[in-house]
């Protein structure tokens, strides 16, 4: 009877275990088996090669975008599909979608130059999980008109990252991933040159000498493509297509896609520690990520090296389960019992952190520092930036700028309305522009929050930490930087100033409602190359011909807009950091200080449509101009949001932090602190939910911006309030920016900080698959619902770009602060 027992219970367990091993739809809505999941339509942002049908293999996201689309290999602004509402049919194991073109509501945006042309027709996507493979059938309602055939296709992207140089499959052909974009290209029926497929037929076997990438397409009816995307735009992705055949409805495209799985498959182990280091007074824990299936537990080790070559553990435990985040389970231990300055690693199992440091002085050097040797320059317009024999931009954009024409909704967020709101006609020149300022990201534009928010937080660090360092030559006069020639200025003041003279430019020539300035054609906007290749550094005469110029006037329109735009939020944006530049310059130039206080105020008193932004930016604009000046008309101000206070206090914590003790209405003081505790409570709920002890905001876009200012804000509320903000949720902060994140990848989103960090990344340099010292990344995204992704890869905006106002600066503020703090 036991041997029946026994062998019952063995093919129950073979069965289940065989039903485990098949891709079925999950809780989530989407397919999964162990080493493999296929969303469908999950995520909302094909513009950035994340969307459709994509495919998660052995650990990966290897592909993305199943769709059908107008083009053969389609860019950032092209026409995608209205998506509707998933159904799920647990039943026939199918995911079913309709969609249709055109989408309008991308148009009504006005924000993106989309063309959707006269194609009106709907189709659905359906996939079906079959066994280990899955099958995508699409079906038309109409077939296609006449004149569409050989435009419209299904699509599938390839991540090019993981397969330069691995070889590939179609029939009897064969071939290498290449590196870059060759040709031949071909005309389309449109007279348009595209690119030459790279190969065709039935079946497509992808990367058959890789186990963890090889995938097999077989098209049951049409052809396949196989494409290079990156002819006319550098970010795009291999692409496997098959053309909606003439006359085609029910079954118009039929694919069976085979992923190859590792036997067995777990997610690979990762732990989570800072790059950088700790030091010897902080809190030290190192997280343990772990496939979710993962029953085996190992020790933990932590190795010392030796100054003698070799390692040494120091300590050795079984990591405590913290529980379930995303897919994972996580396990951590805590080394802060060690304190022993030196270089050390985690281990567990074959799986090694890279080397990081414990010392009194281990944010001394080499972690903030870049951010002002090396991103701030380089960033900077209106300039001429050399380092050594290297030139990383010439001198740029002395021809800013025109004034925007009116009505106009550019395809980057700019909005001009029916007036210029100033005494302007639409594209006269504006004087005064030409001067200070940062680029924006890689677009090469200068928003005025941006401007506003990097001069605040290098204002808020040089009165904080007295930071003097010295390591740049900067020349206004001369409009040239030379990196690594100390001129015997300090850097952070020489920053704040080339900002503040882009505000100030703006403002005292544009007008109240200065906006920012951007290019003004969407082939300026994409520009990859040197930032004074845009323009021709001539102001725009059209009174002269295109080929005529002066020695400053060109007959070519090619000189950046210049927005205005009623928005009080970016007003009070720019008072907060005017009035704050105004401290920290006196006495190094006192006449800049007195035209930041001026403008402040002017700025200050001008504005009436604060209650369209709430409370939040007016408390913060004149809380820096009560600090600044001292003046009680600001604090009354201040006082006058009492019965909303409570609930301002976490919008405006850290304004309301710094000038408590000079509030003199013990009424509106305990309505605040009431606010701070309440506060209080919400940070310490919300530490919980992770096993990295911050907010963190579940999105497509990387949360690291969000989190550093959430430290920074931690800062100043542990300073005024010690007794309800501890200062490791601020340091929690830091460790998540530095690489205590999740993912696969440990990287310190900080390029050229600590150990490992991001050196492919979405700056003006991407082209070249490079970074910026001291350049701060959004980080780690999500792939919808629960895959945490951070992909080598510097076209991915959403996860690896730069920018000015809240990345790199506030990195650098948290980092000055830990080390203050911590010294304490």
């Amino acid at each position: 009877m036991k041997k029946i027992f026994f062998s019952f219970a063995l093919i129950l367990s073979v069965f289940l275990t065989a039903k485990s091993q098949e891709l079925k739809i999950n809780e989530d809505e989407y397919f999964e088996m162990p080493g493999l999941n296929v969303m469908v339509f999950y995520d909302i942002y094909p513009e950035g090669h994340q969307g459709a049908v994509g495919i998660i293999q052995n650990g990966t996201r290897v592909a993305t975008n199943g769709d059908i689309r107008l083009e053969p290999t389609p860019g950032q602004w092209q026409p995608i599909p209205k998506v509707g509402k998933r159904e799920v049919f647990p039943e026939t194991n199918e995911i079913s979608v309709p969609l249709s073109f055109p989408d309008e509501s991308k148009n009504a945006k006005g924000f993106n130059p989309i063309y959707y042309p006269d194609l009106d027709f709907s189709y659905n996507v359906r996939v079906f999980g079959e066994g280990k493979n899955f099958r995508i059938i699409v079906d038309l309602e109409q077939p296609l008109p006449e004149e569409w055939i050989g435009k419209v296709g299904f699509n599938l992207e390839l991540f090019p990252g993981l397969f330069f140089g691995k070889s590939w499959y179609m029939d009897d052909e064969s071939g290498i991933f290449p590196l870059q974009a060759n040709g031949p290209m071909q005309k389309d029926a449109d007279g348009n040159w595209q690119a030459f497929p790279i190969a065709s037929g039935k079946q497509l076997t992808i990367a058959p000498d890789v186990p963890e990438l090889t995938m097999v397409i077989k098209s049951e009816k049409e052809e396949l493509q196989l494409l290079d995307g990156r002819f006319y735009h550098n970010n795009g992705w291999f692409v496997v297509r098959s053309e909606v055949p003439a006359g085609a409805t029910k079954g118009a495209i039929e694919w069976i896609i085979k992923p190859n799985i590792v036997e067995g498959f777990k997610q690979n182990p990762v732990i989570h520690v800072s790059q950088v280091g700790y030091h010897t007074n902080q809190d030290k824990t190192a997280t343990v990520e772990l496939d979710k299936s993962e029953n085996n537990i190992l020790q933990v080790e932590i190795l010392r090296m030796s100054e003698n070559g070799g390692k040494e553990v120091v300590k050795k435990g079984q990591p405590e389960l913290w529980g379930k985040y995303l897919r994972f389970n996580y396990y951590q231990i805590d080394f802060s019992d060690i304190q022993k300055p030196g270089i050390y690693q985690v281990k567990y199992g074959d799986y090694f952190t890279e080397p990081f440091k414990i010392d009194d002085n281990v944010y001394e050097r080499h972690v903030w520092q870049p951010t002002l040797e090396y991103f701030l320059p380089v960033q900077m317009c209106h300039m001429r930036i050399n380092e050594g024999y290297r030139v990383w931009h010439d001198l740029c954009h002395m021809d800013d700028a025109l004034m925007a024409p009116v009505d106009t909704n550019h395809f980057d967020g700019y909005i001009q309305g029916a007036s210029t709101l100033n005494d302007y006609d639409p594209l006269d020149q504006v004087p005064g522009l030409n001067i200070g300022g940062w680029h924006d990201a890689g677009d090469y534009d200068l928003r005025v929050e941006s401007q506003a928010g990097t001069v605040w937080t290098l204002a808020m660090a040089y009165e904080e930490f007295g930071i003097d360092w010295d390591q740049t030559t900067i020349d206004q006069e001369n409009h040239l930087v030379e990196i690594h020639l100390p001129d015997g200025k300090p850097d952070a003041l020489q920053q704040i100033e080339h900002g503040v003279l882009a505000i100030l430019g703006g403002y005292e020539n544009a007008g109240l409602n200065f906006r920012g300035i951007i290019c003004n054609s969407l082939r300026q906007y994409v520009l990859l190359g040197d930032a004074s290749s845009m323009t021709d550094n001539l102001k725009y005469n059209p009174e002269l011909g295109k080929n005529e110029k002066t020695g400053t006037e060109s007959g070519i329109h090619d000189d950046r807009w210049v927005f205005t735009q009623e928005n009080s939020g970016r007003i009070y944006g720019s008072v907060k950091a005017l009035a704050a530049a105004s401290r920290v310059l006196k006495g190094y130039n006192d006449e800049l200080a007195e035209r930041c206080l001026k403008i402040a105020i002017w700025l200050y008193d001008a504005d009436k449509q604060e209650n369209r932004f709430g409370a939040s930016a007016k408390i913060d604009a004149a809380a820096e101009l009560l600090i600044t000046t001292n003046d009680e008309r600001y604090q009354k101000d201040i006082l006058g949001f009492k019965d909303n206070i409570g609930r301002s206090v976490s919008r405006s914590a850290s304004a309301l932090a710094r000038i408590f003790d000079k509030c003199k209405d013990d009424e509106f003081k305990a309505a605040a602190l009431e606010g701070f505790k309440q506060l209080s409570e919400q940070i310490g709920d919300q530490r919980k939910q992770n096993p990295f002890g911050v907010p963190y905001t579940i999105k497509i876009w990387g949360d690291g911006w969000n989190i550093q200012e959430f430290g920074m804000r931690q800062y100043f509320l542990h300073k005024a309030f010690p007794e309800l903000f501890d200062k490791e949720v601020m340091l929690n902060a830091l460790n998540f920016v530095l690489g205590n994140h999740p993912g696969e990848n440990t990287s310190s989103f900080a390029s050229g900080v600590g150990s490992r960090s991001i050196t492919e990344a979405y700056g003006v340099n991407r082209a070249d698959r490079s970074f910026i010292p001291g350049g701060v990344v959004s980080g780690t995204g999500i792939i919808r619902p629960d895959f945490p992704e951070l992909k080598e890869w510097p076209f991915f905006w959403q996860q690896t770009e730069y920018v000015m106002g809240g990345g790199a600066t506030n990195f650098m503020f948290l980092v000055l602060a830990a080390n203050q703090l911590l010294k304490e």
